[in-house]
């Protein structure tokens, strides 16, 4: 039978007692036979253990262990699981799936006998108070949800490499101004400052210096950001995301806990951005206290916080066009036609933009990613494209005309139903109805209409929902009476 070295102990123990075998065997659940024989050799099963170099099963590859060696010599990035397709592809009567575990453990020690030499790591020794290091991480795998509605982000995650304090913060890309919101979250959240900030090589940070030499050298507006904060700012080399290891290495165990934490919320739906951050704020929170003492340590080597923030935007002054748009960082963004040949400023935060004409706030809009991309709201510009309906054909911003799906098919069906021209102006009249009222009661009016079969044509439309007729009250003023003024004044000219 199979026992352990603690009841060979155990046995050992009560013989030296008793002098009593059977009593002995029966404390330390052996039979009598093998206590006897473990009593008699005096050594403990795992030192009976014999290592054998043998192979107990006949190898099922031997016959063709040469051709695999060949190609893991010419190839030596090939995968196991790849190496045993091709094998059984070349030879389908030798080889099942059920063997292709056996043929893995083979490759690996391969790779470990014959194969190329693996990098090697080096563990740093980290100086408390030293280095902030931050990282973008893709947050998509989550699958957050704002109100029903896929939430794809990033999280600007910031770690101090001596205590492995986090914080991260929400951003949409990994732009300048996603940079120093996340950062400067970090520093006002620890209210100290580090005596270095690392990052690679994002875009965000450095810019190439010069064409084809591989070299980068670091943004002004960073520099300006390290300047305010009086932080030295220090950068990987390029390809080398382990020298920035802490917070990748972080970013993985952050999405996990993050992932635990859903799992125990039952939903992964918010109803707000800020409501998700409070949520992320949270769990941060709880990790941090699990750090609180290296944490308190590695504060009293940083310096106090005692410079302002900065702002969390970016200004840009555009022009806007006779097409009632504006142009901002190579974007197209419709504003109000009143607006059209003014000179606006657009306060470009990470995740929208305010337009300020004089100091006066006229609106704000979702911030769009990339270039060449457009943003139009069909309300600025409605009334004129109905007075205007042949430009609506060809407009180039058309798409955006099309708030959502069933103003689309509602289009759709009214140009199978009539000729275009009609069609352009029966939906452009629509479009404008739910300028004037609401958008979501025409959307739900458009799709009872598409339901039921039936063309969704304006008077139609007006008939489920109605223009609402605004009731100014009338305010009647009673006369004033100024004699009692005068009395007053009277009385007190009397006491003079």
């Amino acid at each position: 039978m199979t026992c352990t070295d603690k009841q060979i102990r155990k046995l050992l123990m009560e013989y030296e007692k008793s002098r009593h075998l059977e009593k002995s065997s029966l404390k330390a659940g052996l039979c009598r036979q093998t206590g006897s024989k473990y009593i008699d050799n005096g050594k403990l099963p795992s030192e009976l253990e014999v290592s054998h170099v043998w192979r107990t099963r006949k190898d099922p590859f031997a016959k063709d262990w040469a051709e695999v060696e060949e190609r893991l010599s010419e190839a030596p990035e090939l995968e196991a699981k790849t190496l045993f397709e091709w094998l059984c592809k070349k030879y389908p009567d030798r080889y099942e799936y059920g063997q292709l575990r056996t043929f893995q453990r083979r490759v690996s020690d391969w790779r470990a006998l014959n194969g190329p030499a693996k990098e090697i790591y080096f563990p740093q020794v980290h100086e408390p108070g030293k280095r902030l290091s931050t990282d973008f991480t893709c947050m998509k795998k989550l699958g957050i949800t704002i109100s029903g509605k896929p939430f794809n982000h990033l999280l600007c995650h910031c770690v101090l490499v001596w205590s492995n304090w986090e914080w991260a913060t929400i951003c949409q890309s990994e732009s300048l101004l996603a940079l120093r919101h996340g950062v400067q979250d970090a520093l006002f959240r620890l209210g100290h400052i580090p005596r270095e900030h690392w990052t690679d090589h994002s875009t965000a940070a450095t810019k190439a210096l010069a064409a084809g030499t591989g070299q980068r050298g670091f943004n002004n507006r960073y520099l300006d950001i390290m300047n305010h904060f009086d932080i030295t700012p220090r950068t990987i080399q390029v390809n080398a995301p382990h020298e920035n290891g802490d917070v990748e290495s972080l970013n993985g165990v952050l999405k996990r806990r993050l992932e635990q934490h859903l799992l125990l919320r039952g939903s992964r739906d918010f109803e707000s951005g800020d409501a998700y951050q409070h949520f992320l704020n949270t769990v941060l929170n709880k990790a941090d206290d699990l750090r609180s003492d290296r944490f308190n340590e590695e504060l009293k080597h940083m310096r106090l916080l005692r410079v302002d923030k900065l702002p969390d935007y970016e200004i840009v002054d555009a022009r806007v066009t006779n097409w009632s748009t504006v142009n901002i960082n190579c974007n197209t963004y419709s504003v109000p036609s009143r607006l059209i040949g003014r000179k606006v400023r657009a306060l470009c935060h990470e995740d929208h933009i305010d337009i300020v004409y004089k100091h006066v706030h006229q609106l704000s809009m979702p911030r769009l990613t990339g270039r060449c991309n457009y943003h139009i709201d069909y309300r600025h510009i409605i009334s004129w494209l109905l007075r205007k309906p042949g430009a609506f054909m060809n407009y180039r911003y058309r798409p955006n005309l099309f708030p959502t799906l069933n103003f689309t098919h509602a289009y759709d069906r009214l140009c199978q139903s009539c000729s275009d021209h009609v069609a352009n102006l029966e939906y452009l009249r629509i479009l404008k109805h739910a300028a004037t009222t609401m958008e979501s009661e025409v959307n739900s009016v458009l799709e009872h209409l598409l339901s039921h079969d039936v063309v969704p044509r304006w008077n139609t439309v007006l008939e489920f929902c109605p223009a609402q007729e605004i009731d100014v009250p009338q305010i009647s003023r009673d006369p004033v009476d100024l004699k009692s003024y005068d009395k007053l004044l009277e009385e007190a000219g009397h006491e003079l």
